[in-house]
């Protein structure tokens, strides 16, 4: 190395350090409050510290335990119609079983733990990209902990993970995120919209999509070939009611005050409301799914340009449409929009702040709903309903600025081919602007 050479490092040295410092006292800083707070929800998992309510372990240590005893006999719960789920969520219901030496429902818990940290690490890393940042992962440190005890006793932890990790994956490594995509929807459905702002056109698009659609089509026909009743999840799922804490159960709630005669009854794996007027308001629900679905394909038939951020926004919105529009959102289902909000917020190009934002507020209000208050949301009582109309209020708000959003990108993100979104080639630089003249940049 010449002295010149040697110069040079020196006097950028000084210049990278500060960064580097700073960017291992953000992940310390992550690190630590992700620790404290996870601890907490250990402690509430475990039962060592207790909130008011019903306890919201049982499903773990009841049923998932009692499905994972069917499972292991090479069958589906074919004759339980709380088994509503595609055939890969037999594996987060077995995996417990890889660690023996623990009670079933502390084995879970450690699983979840571990898929939690790995969820961070990777929103820490990517964060750390040119064009990206590391505010996603605060967004997953806080809306996981603001959701309670209920994040660690339900398997969608696990499907949220999956769905970022290919968001993540999309730009640089389009077959991965396709064979993400395919997976996360095998556990769990929804992590096909993830694919509402994927590109058509493209070497990277087709890879993304034929990779989703390949890993899809042949997870699935080997579940159906190997396991009996792969595909029963789909009439259980399709008989399920208005659950308590949807939106149209909002109508309900407030039509008991009213007296109304209808009451509620647990039903196919919740708690729904059963009565005259019901039928009526869960087909206005899947009406409401209709036209968030008509608005997203109306949204795409119009978008003829890509921004860095247009996959992670699109991905958000239509889960975010979906959940607040379905018969039934069950407090783990935050876990979705938690998820899908941290990577949206990982792009720096990204317009969906203040909806996250929103999430985060609503997720809090869902601790509150469930299990805290949930006897006043069952009851209709004025507590109760305050609390859902004020949590299911935040979600309508965030799914109206979300579509706005959406809609009118504002020229603030990049252009596609300079930020490497799935289905354009990316530029070694950006490309100039007719308009702007070459002093300004």
């Amino acid at each position: 190395m010449t002295s010149t050479d040697s110069t040079a490092d020196t006097a950028e040295r000084p210049a990278r350090l500060p960064w580097a410092a700073r960017t291992a006292r953000s992940a310390a800083a992550a690190w630590t409050a992700w620790a404290a707070t996870r601890a907490l929800l250990l402690l509430c998992a475990m039962r060592v510290l207790v909130l008011p309510g019903p306890d919201v372990t049982t499903d773990v240590s009841v049923i998932y335990q009692g499905w994972a005893e069917v499972l292991r006999t090479g069958t589906f719960p074919l004759d339980d119609v709380t088994w509503q789920y595609p055939p890969a969520a037999a594996l987060p219901v077995l995996a417990p079983g890889l660690l023996p030496f623990l009670p079933y429902a502390t084995a879970f818990f450690a699983l979840m733990l571990v898929v939690d940290a790995a969820a961070l690490a990777l929103l820490l890393r990517a964060g750390r990209r040119p064009g990206h940042r590391r505010t996603g992962a605060w967004v997953w440190i806080a809306g996981v902990a603001l959701l309670g005890p209920t994040a660690y006793a339900r398997y969608d932890l696990l499907v949220a993970a999956v769905a970022a990790a290919a968001l993540l994956a999309a730009a640089r490594r389009p077959r991965t995120a396709g064979a993400l995509i395919a997976c996360g929807a095998l556990l769990k459905v929804w992590p096909v919209l993830l694919l509402a702002g994927a590109p058509l056109r493209g070497r990277r698009a087709r890879a993304l999509w034929w990779s989703a659609a390949g890993w899809g089509a042949g997870l699935l026909l080997a579940a159906v070939v190997a396991v009996p009743g792969a595909l029963c999840f789909v009439g259980f799922q399709r008989d399920r009611g208005t659950e308590v804490e949807s939106l149209g159960a909002l109508v309900l709630h407030l039509a008991r005050h009213a007296g109304w005669p209808g009451e509620v009854q647990l039903h196919y794996g919740s708690l729904e409301f059963l009565g005259p007027g019901v039928p009526l308001v869960s087909a206005l629900a899947l009406a409401l799914s209709g036209a968030a679905l008509a608005w997203l394909v109306h949204w795409r038939l119009r978008t003829a340009e890509f921004t860095a951020a247009t996959l992670a926004d699109a991905a958000f919105t239509a889960v975010l449409l979906f959940t607040t529009t379905s018969r039934v959102i069950s407090p783990q289902y935050l876990l979705w929009l938690v998820g899908t909000a941290a990577v949206c917020l990982t792009v720096r190009a990204g317009r969906q702040g203040l909806p996250a934002v929103l999430v985060l507020l609503a997720t809090g209000v869902t601790l509150l709903e469930f299990p805290i208050h949930f006897a006043d949301v069952v009851a209709s009582t004025p507590w109760g309903v305050t609390l859902l109309v004020l949590r299911n209020g935040l979600l309508v708000a965030a799914c109206l600025l979300a579509c706005r959003r959406l809609r009118n990108p504002g020229g603030r993100g990049r252009r596609a081919q300079d930020a490497g979104v799935p289905g354009v080639r990316p530029s070694l630089s950006p490309a100039p602007d007719a308009h702007t003249p070459a002093t300004s940049r």
